[in-house]
């Protein structure tokens, strides 16, 4: 800590101001009451286009983003690039289907994705499978928080062994925890605007400033090509361009978590939290100003190189914590006072993701699984209540994922939670436009793809680290087996193992849809009509929010 008082103070103070603007959320365009999921789940469902833009913006480009993407061009090159084109076509694939989604929902009261399927498709089951399916999913992403925020607290110097040195990290999250609590989605929807503003300012600050620092964009550049150049016999560990083996991987790896970001359940909170659709279609097409900022920041990492950083150690694994680069580098180029700002920036950064996660996660569990096998009878005030404490859990189990588990295995967790939330696409997006898919079909694509998606990766070591499973989601085409068949021979060119793994889902659910149509097999009765995918904010007849 010794050396950074300056940094830690001004860290703080923002820290402590956001906190306070977190408490003081549940009165900000507070509706009768706060005892129902429209008001603390969902805002009273009023957000207007600055604040979803904000609230959205501030969910999709989280902690992690800003200090893993920047890390992945630092450690392999091009490849870290990934992130842009997957933000660049995301909006264009999302922009009908969540429109339909926001409709339907706020026509019947939905509050989660697994409300729809359960309306939809009259199917507990199938509604339980992806209730489960989304929580699973968003813990992991939830820890990731907190390996950005603690990349930052390693930076000024907190550095310790075992729970102690958790402890300012611990102290955070129970802040967190309680503002949520009180406040539910309003907190970190006012704290956004704080976050994505300081946001702004550093990256914009930083790839002016910095440049002009280290010698321009060509010295930069050659820099890191430098980096990547094979030395002393050995291959490249990266490179500033695509190989021939990694570009098929980069395209689908990009088109597979574009399809995955909106399956999310706290990506469709923020959806749903919307006041009309007109409200989505002007974020739809702004939110892409992000993936602006998203390329300025991952150019941070040739940035990183050119100036030497390097990786603090991890005194608890006693190995290089990657994810340090970028404070390193901001601790290094810039004064105490603005690197403190911009560790603020990535701390806050941290939180408004994480309410947000958590709160979606505590929806699931209280809608899709509590009130369905628990207690049916569950009041507007019980669901509320026990959302409340969901959050709770849910916040301090990601933060148990930092106290008892390698921070490099929650990394490692949530690229399997990419590959599994992909599994719902079927039973969620596709069935925005139709309902010929047997109910007992998608279940059977949403296991057959997720045990073949968790069986690719358990295939997929990882060399750098040793570690023989679940080293990565990139599988080599020559590894591809199907009942013994190499359809790809031993090609070395690479996927991303979520986009396999969904297109046997949608194998599976095609033919057992086929099969069960046949046999005309009895399905539920679909609650929906196709008026409610288009209902809008004034319609005559309108669900009042709130309404049980």
């Amino acid at each position: 800590m010794s050396g950074h008082w300056t940094e830690f103070i001004v860290f703080v103070v923002l820290f402590i101001g956001v906190a306070v603007m977190g408490f003081m959320a549940s009165r900000w365009k507070a509706g009768d009451t706060m005892e129902h999921l429209d008001e603390w789940g969902l805002g009273g469902r009023k957000f207007g286009g600055w604040i979803t833009w904000f609230l959205v913006g501030g969910d999709l480009y989280t902690a992690y983003t800003f200090v893993a993407v920047p890390a992945l061009v630092f450690g392999a090159g091009a490849l870290g690039f990934y992130a842009l084109p997957y933000t660049v076509v995301l909006y264009p694939l999302v922009f009908l289907p969540v429109l339909r989604l926001w409709s339907v929902s706020r026509a019947k009261g939905y509050v989660t994705p697994a409300d729809f399927v359960r309306g939809r498709y009259d199917s507990p089951t199938l509604a339980l499978v992806i209730a489960i399916t989304g929580i699973v999913a968003t813990m992991p992403y939830i820890a990731l928080q907190l390996v950005g925020l603690e990349s930052v607290l390693r930076t000024m110097g907190i550095n310790g062994h075992g729970i102690v040195g958790h402890l300012p990290l611990f102290i955070a999250f129970l802040v967190l925890a309680l503002y949520t609590y009180q406040s539910g989605l309003r907190a970190p929807a006012l704290i956004a605007f704080v976050k994505d503003g300081l946001i702004y300012l550093v990256i914009i600050v930083a790839v002016i400033y910095l440049p002009s620092k280290l010698g321009g964009w060509s010295h930069i550049f050659d820099s890191a090509s430098a980096k990547f150049a094979p030395k002393g016999g050995k291959a490249a560990t990266g490179s500033i361009l695509l190989t021939k083996n990694n570009q098929l991987q980069y395209a689908t790896l990009a088109l597979g978590s574009a399809l995955a970001l909106f399956l999310y359940p706290h990506s469709a909170t923020g959806i749903l939290a919307s006041r009309g659709r007109n409200v989505i279609k002007k974020n739809m097409i702004a939110l892409p100003a992000y993936s602006f900022l998203l390329g300025l920041l991952a150019l941070l990492g040739y940035v990183a190189i050119a100036a030497g950083t390097k990786p603090i150690t991890n005194n608890a694994t006693g190995r290089a914590d990657g994810n340090t680069v970028v404070p390193v580098l901001f601790q290094g180029q810039f004064s105490g006072w603005f690197a403190g700002i911009a560790f603020a920036a990535i701390g806050i950064g941290a939180l408004v993701p994480a309410a947000i996660m958590s709160i979606a996660a505590a929806n699931l569990w209280t809608r899709n699984i509590y009130k369905e096998y628990i207690n049916r009878g569950a009041s507007s005030k019980q669901e509320a209540k026990q959302a409340k404490w969901a959050s709770l859990v849910v916040k301090f189990g990601a933060v148990a994922f930092i106290f008892f588990i390698d921070p490099q295995f929650s990394i490692d967790l949530q690229l399997i939670g990419g590959v599994i939330i992909l599994q719902t696409l079927p039973a969620v997006a596709i069935a925005l436009y139709t309902r010929w898919q047997h109910s007992k079909a998608l279940i059977a694509g949403w296991a057959v793809g997720l045990a073949w998606g968790l069986y690719l990766l358990y295939t997929i070591p990882n060399p750098a680290n040793g570690k023989l499973h679940f080293g990565g989601s990139a599988l080599q085409l020559g590894k591809l087996s199907i009942f013994g068949w190499h359809p790809f021979g031993t090609s070395p060119v690479q996927i991303y193992v979520g986009v396999v793994a969904l297109a046997a889902n949608l194998i599976v659910v095609v033919v057992v849809t086929v099969v069960l149509r046949a046999m005309k097999a009895r399905d539920g009765q679909d609650e929906t009509v196709g008026a409610d995918y288009h209902v809008d904010e004034g319609d005559p007849g309108l669900r009042r929010v709130a309404a049980d």
